[in-house]
Protein backbone atom coordinates (compact mmCIF):
# COMPACT_ATOMS: atom_id res chain seq x y z
CA UNK A 1 0.00 0.00 0.00
CA UNK A 2 1.32 2.92 -0.93
CA UNK A 3 0.73 4.65 3.07
CA UNK A 4 3.47 1.75 4.39
CA UNK A 5 5.79 3.30 1.10
CA UNK A 6 5.31 6.69 2.76
CA UNK A 7 7.04 5.45 6.48
CA UNK A 8 10.86 4.90 7.22
CA UNK A 9 12.32 4.08 10.16
CA UNK A 10 15.83 5.68 10.20
CA UNK A 11 19.21 4.40 10.81
CA UNK A 12 21.31 5.50 13.46
CA UNK A 13 20.54 9.67 13.67
CA UNK A 14 21.43 12.96 15.82
CA UNK A 15 18.35 14.35 17.19
CA UNK A 16 18.88 18.00 17.91
CA UNK A 17 15.75 20.61 18.91
CA UNK A 18 14.53 17.77 20.86
CA UNK A 19 11.03 18.08 22.38
CA UNK A 20 9.43 14.43 22.73
CA UNK A 21 8.43 14.49 26.17
CA UNK A 22 6.68 18.64 26.02
CA UNK A 23 4.78 19.66 22.81
CA UNK A 24 6.31 23.07 21.96
CA UNK A 25 5.77 26.26 19.63
CA UNK A 26 8.60 27.79 18.05
CA UNK A 27 6.42 31.11 18.44
CA UNK A 28 3.10 32.72 20.07
CA UNK A 29 0.30 31.22 18.50
CA UNK A 30 1.48 28.46 16.64
CA UNK A 31 -0.01 25.36 17.41
CA UNK A 32 2.41 23.28 19.91
CA UNK A 33 3.51 19.69 18.86
CA UNK A 34 5.90 17.02 19.72
CA UNK A 35 8.87 17.72 17.20
CA UNK A 36 12.53 17.00 16.97
CA UNK A 37 15.36 17.33 14.03
CA UNK A 38 17.11 14.95 12.81
CA UNK A 39 20.37 14.90 10.84
CA UNK A 40 21.25 11.95 8.93
CA UNK A 41 24.81 11.40 8.04
CA UNK A 42 25.16 11.52 4.06
CA UNK A 43 27.70 8.66 4.59
CA UNK A 44 24.28 6.88 5.17
CA UNK A 45 22.96 6.22 1.91
CA UNK A 46 20.70 3.96 2.18
CA UNK A 47 18.29 5.79 4.95
CA UNK A 48 18.47 8.42 2.27
CA UNK A 49 17.34 6.02 0.10
CA UNK A 50 14.32 5.15 1.73
CA UNK A 51 13.95 9.08 3.14
CA UNK A 52 13.74 9.67 -1.06
CA UNK A 53 11.06 7.07 -2.02
CA UNK A 54 8.77 8.26 0.39
CA UNK A 55 8.90 11.41 -0.19
CA UNK A 56 7.77 10.47 -3.91
CA UNK A 57 5.42 7.84 -2.59
CA UNK A 58 3.66 11.07 -0.19
CA UNK A 59 3.61 13.18 -3.81
CA UNK A 60 2.06 10.62 -5.75
CA UNK A 61 -0.46 10.33 -2.72
CA UNK A 62 -0.81 14.08 -2.80
CA UNK A 63 -1.62 13.78 -6.94
CA UNK A 64 -4.83 12.04 -6.00
CA UNK A 65 -5.74 12.32 -2.46
CA UNK A 66 -5.12 16.52 -2.01
CA UNK A 67 -4.21 18.30 -5.38
CA UNK A 68 -7.04 17.36 -7.55
CA UNK A 69 -4.90 14.78 -9.69
CA UNK A 70 -2.09 17.55 -10.91
CA UNK A 71 1.63 17.71 -9.42
CA UNK A 72 2.09 21.40 -8.19
CA UNK A 73 4.88 22.64 -10.43
CA UNK A 74 6.45 24.30 -7.28
CA UNK A 75 6.62 21.79 -4.12
CA UNK A 76 8.05 22.20 -1.07
CA UNK A 77 9.99 19.09 0.63
CA UNK A 78 11.14 18.76 4.49
CA UNK A 79 14.40 17.70 3.86
CA UNK A 80 17.44 19.95 3.59
CA UNK A 81 21.39 20.32 2.88
CA UNK A 82 22.93 20.25 6.11
CA UNK A 83 25.80 21.86 4.01
CA UNK A 84 23.94 24.90 2.69
CA UNK A 85 21.67 27.42 4.06
CA UNK A 86 18.34 27.65 6.24
CA UNK A 87 15.28 28.40 4.45
CA UNK A 88 13.56 30.31 7.01
CA UNK A 89 16.55 32.89 7.09
CA UNK A 90 19.27 32.32 4.42
CA UNK A 91 21.35 31.57 7.31
CA UNK A 92 24.04 28.66 7.57
CA UNK A 93 23.07 25.63 9.34
CA UNK A 94 24.70 24.91 12.87
CA UNK A 95 28.46 23.04 13.16
CA UNK A 96 26.23 19.62 13.90
CA UNK A 97 24.32 19.53 10.52
CA UNK A 98 27.71 19.78 8.25
CA UNK A 99 27.58 16.34 6.76
CA UNK A 100 24.69 16.16 7.03
CA UNK A 101 20.77 15.64 5.46
CA UNK A 102 18.10 17.70 8.43
CA UNK A 103 14.59 17.40 8.26
CA UNK A 104 12.06 17.84 11.00
CA UNK A 105 9.39 15.85 12.19
CA UNK A 106 6.63 16.78 14.19
CA UNK A 107 3.73 15.10 16.01
CA UNK A 108 0.03 16.79 16.80
CA UNK A 109 -0.61 16.70 20.99
CA UNK A 110 -3.27 13.87 20.22
CA UNK A 111 -0.26 11.37 19.44
CA UNK A 112 2.61 11.63 21.31
CA UNK A 113 5.58 9.80 20.51
CA UNK A 114 6.80 6.72 22.03
CA UNK A 115 10.00 6.75 23.55
CA UNK A 116 12.41 3.95 24.37
CA UNK A 117 16.04 2.48 25.53
CA UNK A 118 17.59 0.64 23.30
CA UNK A 119 16.31 -2.73 24.77
CA UNK A 120 12.77 -1.24 23.95
CA UNK A 121 11.50 -0.61 27.28
CA UNK A 122 9.90 3.18 27.67
CA UNK A 123 12.60 5.75 29.14
CA UNK A 124 10.68 7.66 31.92
CA UNK A 125 13.81 9.81 32.84
CA UNK A 126 13.14 12.84 30.54
CA UNK A 127 17.10 14.04 31.42
CA UNK A 128 17.92 10.75 29.24
CA UNK A 129 16.24 12.57 25.80
CA UNK A 130 18.14 16.01 25.07
CA UNK A 131 19.31 17.67 21.51
CA UNK A 132 22.57 15.26 21.09
CA UNK A 133 21.53 11.98 21.42
CA UNK A 134 21.80 9.01 18.76
CA UNK A 135 18.66 7.31 17.88
CA UNK A 136 16.40 5.53 15.75
CA UNK A 137 13.26 7.48 14.48
CA UNK A 138 10.36 6.29 12.21
CA UNK A 139 8.78 9.14 10.36
CA UNK A 140 6.13 9.37 7.91
CA UNK A 141 5.80 11.26 4.82
CA UNK A 142 2.74 12.93 3.35
CA UNK A 143 1.12 15.61 1.40
CA UNK A 144 -0.70 18.99 2.70
CA UNK A 145 -2.30 22.10 1.68
CA UNK A 146 -1.79 24.91 3.63
CA UNK A 147 -3.12 27.51 1.68
CA UNK A 148 -2.01 28.15 -1.74
CA UNK A 149 1.18 26.36 -0.70
CA UNK A 150 1.46 22.51 -1.25
CA UNK A 151 3.90 20.39 -0.39
CA UNK A 152 5.43 17.63 1.63
CA UNK A 153 5.13 17.46 5.47
CA UNK A 154 7.02 14.99 7.87
CA UNK A 155 4.85 12.73 10.89
CA UNK A 156 7.02 11.97 13.84
CA UNK A 157 6.26 8.06 15.30
CA UNK A 158 8.23 6.18 18.03
CA UNK A 159 11.58 7.12 18.66
CA UNK A 160 14.59 4.76 19.77
CA UNK A 161 17.55 5.75 21.86
CA UNK A 162 20.60 4.36 20.76
CA UNK A 163 23.32 6.02 22.70
CA UNK A 164 24.35 9.39 24.41
CA UNK A 165 26.41 12.18 22.36
CA UNK A 166 27.21 15.37 23.41
CA UNK A 167 24.80 18.17 24.34
CA UNK A 168 24.00 20.58 21.84
CA UNK A 169 23.25 24.15 22.67
CA UNK A 170 19.75 25.16 22.53
CA UNK A 171 21.37 28.24 21.89
CA UNK A 172 20.35 29.67 25.20
CA UNK A 173 23.19 31.68 27.57
CA UNK A 174 23.38 31.04 31.37
CA UNK A 175 23.00 34.42 33.91
CA UNK A 176 26.67 33.91 34.33
CA UNK A 177 27.33 34.15 30.50
CA UNK A 178 25.59 37.56 30.26
CA UNK A 179 25.80 38.91 34.06
CA UNK A 180 29.15 37.57 34.35
CA UNK A 181 28.78 36.36 38.05
CA UNK A 182 25.98 37.04 40.51
CA UNK A 183 24.62 40.20 40.07
CA UNK A 184 25.43 42.68 42.40
CA UNK A 185 22.37 45.06 43.98
CA UNK A 186 22.22 48.17 42.60
CA UNK A 187 23.08 50.78 45.29
CA UNK A 188 20.67 53.96 45.54
CA UNK A 189 22.16 57.22 46.45
CA UNK A 190 19.68 58.55 49.59
CA UNK A 191 17.92 61.00 48.44
CA UNK A 192 18.13 63.95 50.92
CA UNK A 193 14.42 64.51 52.06
CA UNK A 194 13.07 67.93 51.00
CA UNK A 195 12.02 69.58 54.26
CA UNK A 196 9.23 71.54 53.46
CA UNK A 197 9.04 74.50 56.09
CA UNK A 198 6.00 76.17 56.38
CA UNK A 199 6.50 79.64 57.06
CA UNK A 200 4.74 80.91 59.70
CA UNK A 201 2.73 84.06 58.96
CA UNK A 202 3.20 86.82 61.40
CA UNK A 203 0.33 88.36 62.07
CA UNK A 204 1.31 91.65 62.81
CA UNK A 205 -0.35 93.50 64.30
CA UNK A 206 -1.52 96.55 63.02
CA UNK A 207 -1.52 99.45 66.19
CA UNK A 208 -4.10 101.75 65.14
CA UNK A 209 -3.32 104.97 67.32
CA UNK A 210 -5.62 107.01 68.00
CA UNK A 211 -4.39 109.93 67.87
CA UNK A 212 -5.13 112.23 70.24
CA UNK A 213 -7.64 115.28 70.48
CA UNK A 214 -5.73 117.97 71.26
CA UNK A 215 -7.79 120.61 72.11
CA UNK A 216 -6.29 123.94 71.34
CA UNK A 217 -7.76 126.45 73.37
CA UNK A 218 -9.37 129.17 70.79
CA UNK A 219 -9.30 131.77 73.37
CA UNK A 220 -5.82 133.23 74.58
CA UNK A 221 -7.04 135.85 76.39
CA UNK A 222 -7.09 135.37 80.35
CA UNK A 223 -10.97 135.24 81.50
CA UNK A 224 -11.60 136.59 84.82
CA UNK A 225 -12.12 133.37 87.21
CA UNK A 226 -15.00 135.87 89.05
CA UNK A 227 -16.73 137.67 85.94
CA UNK A 228 -16.26 135.16 83.30
CA UNK A 229 -14.90 138.16 81.48
CA UNK A 230 -11.95 138.68 79.31
CA UNK A 231 -9.80 140.88 81.43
Amino acid sequence: MIEDLTRVTTGEVRLSYVHLFKPYALQPGQEEKFSCTVLVPKTDAATMGRINAAIEAAKAKGVSDKWNGVKPPVLSTPVYDGDGVRPSDGMPFGPECKGHWVFTASAKTDYPPEVVGADGSPIINQSEIYSGIYAYVNVNFFPYTFGSKKGVGCGLGPVMKRRDGEPLSSGSVSAAQVFGGAPQPQQYAAQPQQQYVQPQQQYVQQQYVQPQQQYVQQYTAQVNPITGLPN
